[in-house]
């Protein structure tokens, strides 16, 4: 037997729990076609790779993506090839490019995910050629694809080109019976073109772009009842998956989405909920995740919350930050898009009161812990105040908080960069998330909040802590369930031929060096978006960690350098979800 591919000597994980093994892997014609103890013969192979000592695994699977934009400009989607993930699904929060038009496209991504709007507008006036979403499946798989990838219909979407933005996004409107028929029939097709399923939002700080409809929610957040059952019943049916998120401030809406997912006298609902985090500002939210899944599942549901296994630290230039969206004063400033109007509302004593009560509230559901002594400044034109907090420099000058940021935005605008972290800052409780069997690994969020943030690497971040707990002799998870939670779990979840690593498997492969699962994977690292006018984008940098990446049996990437051919030659796939018993 003849091999394109040959990686010889390492540890081998395929993607479930079962003990790892030192393996030869032989690859042909893009899947695994052996995997041996015994050496391979390696006579005309093109490529062998020693990995002794190195780690095989599976190409990791990122859940939650938002690159549904970046993907139709610059479809190699190199920075998580870098990082060994080789299937990432899109159309999260409701948000997809299916059926809407390039100026809607714009409203609902741009603020939401931080992404320019005039840049999303002129991605899709540009590259759309599709209709349906069969054909965006089409045109997806056309494109010179670095990764595979999978995909969600956004309800946002949906309602959006069914409806019209305006009346979409407006509380006493709902959908005639033909225009929610129409929207089961766009769901319907999409299911039909492999999609894994729906996406839905109620979270209501995401907040749209644009003019027309400035500062209202997403569509997704104005659906009642009765079209969710509706568009539910054909995910339940088929048994594809709800994706979604509550309103945090709403028992209600939690209560709702999280019951969902029961069947009782029907099918159960596969329900993914954001999001399983130990955030600072509410501590019991930790304790309280587990069980409930537990409970779903143990009265016949099949519920997942969805999780970053890593610390949710987040930059913010100015006051360019989501999290100021989900209270009056700060999602007050957000709505002015003009620099001069902001910053006079920020120096306007009576809207400076309101943002001081809103800061000091102590009740409510909230995801931002509002500690401005817990906010590092970065960068900043007046050095003296790098690297002190905004409280410190409160203290400082005799102000309140409040007052000390307010005074640096308005004075430096955008070059004031400072950080914070919301959530996931107590190791002990990461390690609890991470081996819960209701909590699914992944909520990336990549291709979005390019300034904010960056988790490419978050598998690699997990497995760094896995095999150091391991090493210390308090282990909490073996690295072969750690592996399995971020492939072959999450894929047989969808419904997805990837996350294994056995004969016949499709041999999306990557071999990672466990010496340099070190404190590079935390190291700042920026690099500009060529499409988006060399936005600078945060990134990380571990080149050392990933030395070989494999899609589809095909070399992609290794050491921190892409392969020639790719985002020239399409190694990448639509995957489609596979069908279940209706």
């Amino acid at each position: 037997m003849t091999y394109d591919v040959v990686i010889e000597h390492g540890r081998v994980f395929d993607g479930t729990p079962q003990p790892s093994a030192v393996r030869n892997i032989g690859v042909r014609d893009g899947r695994v076609v052996a995997v041996s103890a015994e050496p391979l013969d390696v006579t005309g192979c093109p490529r062998v790779i020693d990995a002794h000592g190195k780690w095989v695994l599976p190409g990791l699977i990122d859940i939650h993506t938002h690159y549904d934009i970046e993907i139709l400009q610059e479809p190699s989607l190199s920075e998580s090839l870098r990082h060994g993930v080789t299937t990432v699904l899109l159309g999260s929060c409701s948000l997809s490019t299916v059926h809407v038009d390039a100026e809607d496209a714009g409203d609902i991504f741009g603020r939401v995910e931080a992404i320019p709007r005039r840049h999303v507008i002129e991605a899709i006036e540009d590259k759309k050629t599709w209709r349906n979403a069969a054909e965006y499946a089409a045109a997806l798989d056309d494109l010179p694809l670095g990764p595979n990838v999978a995909a969600f219909i956004g309800h946002s979407d949906m309602r959006a080109a069914e409806m019209g933005l305006d009346r979409a996004t407006r509380k006493q409107v709902t959908p005639s019976a033909d225009e929610l028929s129409r929207m089961e029939s766009m769901l319907t097709e999409a299911l039909d073109a492999g999609f894994v399923g729906m996406s839905a939002q109620q979270l209501v700080f995401d907040k749209l772009d644009g003019e027309t409809c400035r500062s209202r929610t997403l569509p997704s957040t104005y659906a009642k009842a009765r079209e969710r059952r509706r568009l539910n019943a054909i995910l339940r049916t088929r048994g594809r998956v709800l994706q979604a998120g509550p309103d945090i401030k709403s028992p209600k809406s939690i209560v709702a989405m999280v019951a969902s997912t029961l069947g009782i006298v029907r099918k159960p609902l596969k329900t993914s909920l954001l999001s399983a985090a130990d955030l600072k500002a509410n501590r019991l939210l930790a304790r309280i995740l587990g069980p409930i899944a537990w409970l779903m599942n143990r009265l016949g549901g099949d519920f997942r919350w969805q999780h970053l296994p890593v610390p949710f630290e987040v930059y913010a230039d100015g006051i360019d930050l989501v999290i100021f969206e989900e209270f009056g004063s700060g999602a007050a400033t957000l709505h002015l898009a003009d620099q001069v109007e902001r910053n006079a509302l920020l120096q306007d004593e009576t809207y400076r009161r309101t943002f001081r009560k809103d800061y000091d509230a102590k009740f409510g559901m909230r995801v931002w812990h509002r500690d401005f002594f817990d906010a590092d400044i970065v960068d900043c034109p007046e050095a003296t105040v790098i690297g002190k907090t905004f409280g410190q420099v409160g203290a400082e000058r005799g102000l309140h908080p409040v007052d000390a940021f307010l005074d640096l935005v308005v004075e430096h605008g955008t070059k004031l960069r400072w950080r914070t972290t919301i959530s996931n800052d107590r190791p002990e409780v990461l390690d609890r998330l991470a081996r819960d069997p209701g909590v699914q690994l992944g909520f990336s969020d990549a291709g979005a909040h390019l300034r904010n943030m960056a988790f490419y690497n978050f598998g690699l971040r997990l497995l760094r802590r896995v095999h150091d707990a391991e090493q210390a002799g308090r282990p909490f998870l073996s690295v072969e369930q750690a592996v399995h939670r971020l492939t072959g779990e999450l894929a047989d979840w969808y419904r997805l031929d990837a996350g294994h690593l056995r004969e016949g498997d499709r041999a999306d492969i990557v071999v990672v060096d466990p010496a340099h699962l070190d404190d590079s994977l935390d190291a700042y690292a920026e690099s500009p978006v060529a499409s988006f006018d060399n936005l600078p984008r945060m990134v990380n940098r571990n080149d050392d960690t990933v030395t070989a990446v494999f899609v589809n049996g095909e070399y992609v990437f290794g050491a921190g350098t892409p392969a020639d051919g790719l985002g020239r030659e399409r190694t990448g796939r639509f995957l489609r979800a596979r069908e279940t018993a209706r």
